[in-house]
């Protein structure tokens, strides 16, 4: 049987992963000494309310070789073949440990590729995976195709509260500070793996309007679902969708919320879209 593993950076939910029949692998978070599996030890909104509290920002923990090699060998025994499509290589070390746990038992029915992805455009990748596995493609042939769309994934989302980005030494008090004053949002995507700032907007609706201007540029295929995602702002989230209907009707949009292992780096306030260009 073919069975789609994936970790919980995809921010796809629980319920969503035991409706497609996929298994979500916790990553784990960091609050000092207290350490909290993501969507098992904490929801998403435990973690955004422990996250307004902390001094300083949480850090996420890669998932271990030793438990890919257990999970791995359960697998294997059972003949299955399995596509693992986890968080971006070049923002973790679970997929590196993944290869060496596939390595050491020896699985052969084990794929491995590299989404260079994460957040809700990992979760689009689930479901279009999950799609092929349905429509009775192998395990190979569903990490292949995989692998061909990677570098059609798009993701743009702006970043409203930028306090987080400040505690990250990802921008400087100063900039944030005149960024606040000013109501500047960076917008921002992915890009070789990694997270970049593309942009920057005054105010939600100029951002709204940068990342319209965005998907004109790169369109979105028809022959694929959209995902709308949000850091606890479903505010923002339905004025977003509300700004893009023109772009996003007739389409398959799925939502999902931003949970703790992105979260952990932008704060609540984040938001935007992934797709797959055309």
């Amino acid at each position: 049987m073919v069975k789609i593993l994936t970790d919980s950076s995809c921010d796809l939910s629980p319920a969503r992963c035991e409706e497609l029949g996929v298994e979500m692998l916790p990553i784990t978070v960091n609050f000092g000494e207290e350490s909290y599996r993501a969507h098992i030890d904490i929801s998403n909104d435990e973690f955004y309310q422990k996250l307004a509290a902390a001094s300083e920002l949480p850090k996420t923990a890669q998932i271990s070789p030793a438990f890919f090699e257990k999970k791995f060998q359960e697998y294997q025994e059972n003949g299955d073949q399995v596509v693992c499509l986890f968080i971006s290589s070049m923002m973790s070390g679970t997929l590196q440990s993944a290869r060496l746990a596939k390595n050491l038992i020896g699985a052969d029915h084990i794929y491995l590729p590299d989404t260079l992805n994460v957040t809700f455009a990992l979760g689009l990748l689930v479901e279009e995976a999950v799609k092929m596995r349905d429509r009775g493609l192998s395990a190979q042939e569903i990490a292949e195709e995989a692998e061909k769309l990677v570098p059609r994934i798009r993701l743009w989302a702006l970043i409203d509260d930028l306090k987080y980005l400040k505690m990250g030494g990802r921008l400087s008090a100063t900039s944030a500070l005149v960024a606040s004053i000013l109501g500047i949002c960076p917008i921002i995507t992915l890009e070789n793996g990694l997270v970049e700032v593309v942009g920057k907007a005054r105010g939600k609706k100029a951002a709204f309007k940068f990342i319209q201007n965005m998907v004109e540029k790169e369109p979105i295929s028809s022959d694929f679902a959209v995902t709308v995602g949000h850091a606890a702002v479903p505010k923002t989230r339905d004025d977003f969708l509300e700004f893009m209907e023109g772009e996003l009707k007739k389409r398959e949009v799925l939502k999902l919320d931003i949970g703790s292992i992105v979260g952990t780096h932008t704060g609540p306030g984040a938001c935007g879209l992934a797709y797959i260009r055309k």
